[in-house]
């Protein structure tokens, strides 16, 4: 499929004019109704005109799960590497993968502090996700009428186990 992004799209061809084309705008978020709660998980994918959504959710989780399993299920849909901008409003995630995560795996997984890095599972596995890709880590400000940060928290919120929406 050269020529495409990793989408993972069927029945849509994407015509694409340089090198500065093939990046795809990953939007996540993560939403939960108590910390810890139920959860959900909400991405939105851009690539050209091309846009896919993507959620789930957990029955009993945390905000910070479901704030880096976005990006992890976001990146995972691409179906081959590709060149990606993170965009997520939470610190947690891109403070985590562009500073903290090459201490803590230099450590052995502890803290600065001495103790176990928290979300471990899922630090392993996005580390792994965005090993895949060329990756772009991105700050928003959430909820501040970004719209693709908008769309991606509707998502996360609609991903909510018993949430009116979900998809």
């Amino acid at each position: 499929m050269a020529g495409q992004p990793g989408l993972g799209t069927t029945n849509q061809n994407i015509a694409m004019n340089n090198e500065q084309d093939k990046i795809v705008d990953l939007y996540s978020d993560g939403a939960c109704k108590g910390n810890p709660g139920p959860g959900g998980w909400g991405v939105l994918l851009r690539y050209g005109g091309v846009e896919k959504c993507l959620n789930g959710g957990e029955p009993e989780t945390t905000n910070n799960r479901m704030e880096l399993t976005a990006v992890i299920e976001g990146l995972k849909s691409l179906t081959r590497p590709c060149r990606v901008r993170v965009h997520t409003d939470s610190r947690y995630v891109q403070q985590g993968i562009s500073e903290w995560l090459p201490n803590w795996i230099r450590r052995g997984w502890k803290t600065a502090a001495g103790g176990a890095v928290k979300n471990q599972d899922l630090w392993r596995a996005l580390a792994e996700q965005a090993g895949r890709h060329q990756v772009e880590w991105h700050w928003v400000k959430g909820h501040a009428g970004h719209d693709g940060n908008e769309r991606a928290d509707a998502l996360a919120n609609a991903g909510v186990p018993g949430a009116r929406g979900t998809r």
